[in-house]
């Protein structure tokens, strides 16, 4: 049993944990135009730091340009193909069969397989769809950052990978459209956190160890210090390696993972009133 005394933070993932996972929106695309499940995730993990994704949640890449190169990524058979294999090999599963060409526009998604032909004529707004589906708030975490704060033992940090850097540039019309009328990042999320530390703003993102440590070093703590909640092992596995204590908060998870949280502080974050 860890002693929770010794933490002195709680960080949080926010997409997948404080509110629903974006990939989510991806992995309904993908049953909708009958892509083999994973797909389109493992193209997107499979480009490592040098893909449109993972730039544009760095920072280094604007709106626009993001989607043009995101489509790219996404439209890779070539790649994509070799790396759907290798991940059905890893996992110990039949590969299926595999598209011979998508087109996937990262913002208005049409898409395209077997020879050309299209299979389904529907034009889906991928990323507006990720959007929107992170948008709800998942009512378990949030009870739970009320009751660590109201218990006022432990900072509350955010750690995510976010978009938010440059969104004062985009056009009214286009944050109207992915549903970000009060930002990526709307101050009512902020205001849950003492501190929030943003990938595209801090120029790093997870599983890069500079994003954890930089999140340690602002709020003064070792890592060791810090409980960590993520829904993304790679993630969680970084965090660990550094000295954090973790915990996995699987798709539909939250209230497991709340009260595992609430075991390791030695706090109620799940009924009755809050002890102090």
């Amino acid at each position: 049993m860890v002693e929770a005394h010794k933490f002195k933070a709680v960080v949080f993932d926010i997409g997948g944990v404080v509110v629903r996972s974006p990939f989510l929106a991806i992995a309904r695309y993908e049953r909708e135009h009958r892509i083999p499940e994973n797909y389109l995730n493992c193209s997107i993990v499979a480009r490592g730091s040098e893909g449109a994704w993972q730039k544009f949640e760095r920072g280094e890449l604007e709106l626009f340009p993001f989607y043009k190169a995101f489509s790219q990524n996404l439209s890779d058979t070539v790649n994509g193909n070799r790396w759907y294999r290798d991940f059905c090999k890893r996992k110990g599963i039949q590969c299926p069969e595999l598209p011979e060409a998508l087109h996937v526009d990262g913002r208005e998604v049409s898409l395209l397989q077997s020879l050309l032909v299209p299979f389904n004529e529907g034009r889906m707004k991928l990323f507006g769809m990720m959007m929107r589906e992170s948008s709800q708030y998942d009512p378990h975490i949030l009870e739970a950052i009320r009751r660590i704060r109201a218990a006022d033992k432990h900072k509350i940090i955010a750690l995510t990978n976010n978009f938010s850097r440059n969104d004062t540039a985009i056009p009214s019309s286009e944050l109207d459209f992915l549903g970000w009328q009060d930002g990526a990042t709307p101050n009512k999320l902020k205001a849950l956190f003492d501190d929030f530390c943003d990938s595209s703003t801090l120029g790093t993102r997870k599983p890069e160890p500079r994003f954890y440590l930089l999140a340690c070093e602002r709020n003064g703590i070792k890592p060791s210090e810090a409980v960590f909640l993520d829904d993304i092992g790679l993630n969680l596995k970084a965090a660990r390696d550094l000295g954090m204590e973790t915990i996995h908060v699987p798709i539909g998870g939250t209230l497991t993972a709340v009260k595992v949280l609430g075991q390791k502080l030695g706090l109620d974050l799940t009924a009755g009133p809050p002890k102090l």
